[in-house]
């Protein structure tokens, strides 16, 4: 009897997880938030990723990563200068994680993408009125505004992005946004 419900249970995964499509861009992923979840483990993150602040180009962004930091830490991703409020977009699709505080990056928004690849946006003066936890985005989705909160107060705004792979920990995105258009 176990093996026969087992079984069927994954028939109906295997049925669903084939024909499930994400929520339009900023609904909650709900009750497909699995399926979206398997699929995105699935997807192969893009060499190329689009450029998360709004106006700028790759040409005007400097490779900041592995630069010393307080307390003996390395910087763990680039900062984007921009005008405070500038537009925060997602480099990819996927599912927002969290947003919220923390005391190095203020208000933050992570995002799951391609490969389970987490994406981190720091430093932002504020978040996008739409965006919570459980939210589908599309590559390009705005999410937030460039700020200087956290431990970047005494700093000209802008934003830290990070990248965060299963199995490497933080990656340099840089070469994920150098060569965007």
């Amino acid at each position: 009897m176990f093996t026969k419900i087992f079984c069927l249970s994954l028939m109906i995964a295997l049925i669903l997880l084939s024909g499930c499509q994400p929520p339009p861009s900023g609904e909650a992923a709900g009750v497909r938030y699995p399926i979206l979840y398997m699929q995105l483990q699935h997807m192969d993150l893009p060499a190329q990723l689009a450029m998360p602040v709004g106006n700028i180009k790759p040409r005007q962004i400097q490779d900041t990563w592995g630069a010393a930091r307080s307390e003996g830490r390395t910087h763990e991703g680039i900062d984007i200068f921009a005008r405070l409020g500038t537009p925060v977009r997602t480099t990819t699709q996927g599912i927002v994680l969290k947003v919220g505080t923390n005391n190095l990056g203020g208000k933050v928004v992570w995002i799951i993408g391609p490969d389970l690849s987490r994406h981190y946006y720091a430093h932002l003066d504020d978040y996008a009125d739409q965006i919570q936890k459980g939210d589908w985005v599309e590559a390009g989705e705005v999410i937030g505004y460039v700020g200087n909160t956290g431990n970047a107060k005494n700093t000209p705004p802008h934003l830290h992005y990070g990248i965060y792979l299963n199995g490497q920990g933080a990656v340099n995105p840089y070469p994920y946004l150098a060569s965007s258009s």
